[in-house]
């Protein structure tokens, strides 16, 4: 299945855009699942059929569906406490009833990790257009399962059930207690779910596509959400430029000063990504006919992965490069940190943590350079680890 993974700043018409590449495709005969995100119905408002919690057919080839995550939040919450039913017992807790409880903040992200997920795994289509939330918000969503992973993997590292057997007398020797059998399972279970949604973002077969206006704020928008796709290795497909006024206008109308506005966007952003632009309508689109009025593109070519190559230059320079693509960076806004085996790289607002390539684990950070939108960091061998004869 391939995905499209739609975002941008708020405002842009994202949704808009992802109803009608859904539609788009679906008219090219791909069985197509449009995935909403917004708790009003605004993918309905644009597609001019209601959505909700059960897929609805639009029509022939396309299913949109919007997750209830108040009903998701209450449904893993209730769960929750029939696992931990004996314990709560024991402490005399009153157990929560599903009506009093409102989702917490990220219920909506969760919701949608677990959507993203169920529609991979169910194999029912052949193309996820997903609606994200705004740029900063994508960013963190698309950010989260790895993160969430990693924090699992070192709170409850899964070397450490291997002792399963002897974590009693462990807890006896070492006088403090050891994690129950139960959290274990937790965490496993957590992990499993987590990289089923990772899985799906960071398949090769799914892509990021940015929805902007042509304008100062939209080429400062793209500018930065390209940077922190590209520090999480996403990859991107399209620009689309929504909302392109008509290039004939009266000299007198006070259009001419948008409209000089978006001719200079355009022309930065045809110089550096690839650009579908979407007319403006005169009005917001409603309904599937005003969808197929705007030409949206639906799925493209496959798009080449993205790569962070290490080069060998032991015999010239006696120092491996690990080059990692950060277009758009500024080297003043670049920072590194090396922890142990993982390298912490912040660019601008963005952070991730890496774990390094088993070769440079035997190395030393030598240091590193920004050219051209690639950072390539510089890895000393450590006499102490590295194999003799290299």
């Amino acid at each position: 299945m391939r995905t499209i993974l739609i975002t941008g700043p708020g405002g842009s018409g994202r949704t808009t855009v992802a109803a009608a590449t859904a539609l788009a495709a679906a008219r090219q005969g791909t069985r197509t699942l449009l995935l909403g995100t917004d708790r009003d119905d605004t993918l309905g408002a644009a597609l001019g059929v209601r959505t909700g919690p059960a897929p609805t057919s639009v029509e022939p080839h396309l299913t949109a569906w919007r997750p209830d995550a108040a009903q998701g939040f209450r449904d893993g919450l209730a769960a929750l406490q029939d696992r931990a039913s004996s314990a709560l017992d024991l402490l005399g807790a009153a157990r929560l009833d599903p009506e009093e409880l409102t989702p917490l903040p990220g219920a909506d992200e969760l919701a949608l990790l677990r959507a993203l997920r169920d529609a991979a795994l169910a194999e029912r289509h052949d193309l996820l257009v997903v609606d994200l939330p705004p740029a900063p918000r994508a960013l963190a969503l698309l950010a989260a399962p790895e993160e969430l992973r990693r924090c699992l993997r070192r709170l409850l590292p899964p070397e450490r059930q291997a002792a399963r057997a002897l974590r009693p007398v462990l807890g006896r020797l070492a006088g403090v207690p050891m994690p129950a059998e139960a959290l274990y399972e937790a965490a496993a279970r957590w992990d499993l779910e987590l990289a089923a949604a990772e899985a799906v973002v960071a398949d090769r077969n799914a892509v990021v596509r940015l929805v902007a206006e042509p304008g100062p704020a939209g080429a400062d928008a793209v500018h930065a959400t390209v940077l922190g796709l590209a520090l999480r290795g996403l990859r991107t497909d399209l620009l689309v430029a929504n909302r392109v006024l008509p290039e004939e206008v009266p000299a007198d109308s006070w259009l001419t000063g948008p409209l000089a506005q978006q001719r200079k966007t355009l022309e930065e952003w045809r110089g550096t990504y690839d650009v579908r632009a979407l007319p403006h309508l005169g009005r917001d689109p409603r309904g599937t006919d005003d969808l197929a009025a705007l030409g949206a593109p639906g799925a493209g070519p496959a798009v080449a992965p993205v790569e962070w190559p290490v080069t060998d230059r032991l015999a010239e320079d006696g120092v491996l490069v690990w080059r990692i693509p950060l277009p758009g960076a500024v080297r003043e806004e670049l920072d590194l940190v090396r922890r142990g085996d993982e390298l912490v790289v912040a660019a601008g607002p963005f952070r991730r943590i890496v774990a390094l390539p088993s070769a440079l684990r035997r190395c030393t950070v030598d240091g590193a350079a920004l050219r051209e939108g690639t950072l390539a960091v510089r890895f000393a061998p450590d006499p102490q680890l590295w194999p003799r004869g290299r």
